[in-house]
């Protein structure tokens, strides 16, 4: 299951995002919010954050106006590794090298097509493992560090 989220600044592309997974049957649950009534963006990137650090979702996607401030929340969760994706390349990449479980948008430049393009790029492509699992491990020690 993808956790979906996103702030005002990325209601609307939320919204359309949802009806791509509906077509290619990905089921996903929706943190919000739910109007382009202005809100904070941290609220959604917790909750869907939440959701996949517990593990209640998979993955997940989340949407603001640039994508950094989604990222930046959702990277203060344990096992959380989200990746601000402006184009295909760094969505592949994004799950090659990183295993990216939550992929984060920028709606104010994208638009419809390229955001579906991202991702179904993203869900297409597979970890590396190898040199990049050692890596991943290095990330968790960090995590074990600093997040207590």
């Amino acid at each position: 299951m993808v956790a979906i989220g996103s702030d005002h600044g990325g209601y609307k592309l939320k919204e359309e995002i949802k009806k791509y997974l509906d077509e290619i049957g990905v089921e996903y649950k929706d943190y919000g919010t739910y109007s382009e009534e202005r809100t904070d963006f941290p609220i959604y990137g917790g909750k869907v954050a939440e959701a996949v650090s517990s593990r209640e979702c998979d993955t997940g996607i989340l949407i603001c106006k640039t994508g950094f401030g989604m990222t930046v929340t959702a990277n203060k969760y344990r096992g959380v590794r989200c990746a601000d994706c402006f184009d295909v390349e760094t969505a592949r990449l994004a799950k090659e090298h990183l295993n990216a479980n939550i992929l984060a948008l920028p709606a104010n430049y994208l638009d419809v097509n390229k955001a579906v393009n991202i991702i179904r790029t993203w869900i297409a492509a597979s970890f590396l493992e190898g040199r990049y699992e050692e890596r991943l491990q290095m990330i968790e020690e960090i995590e074990d560090e600093n997040m207590k």
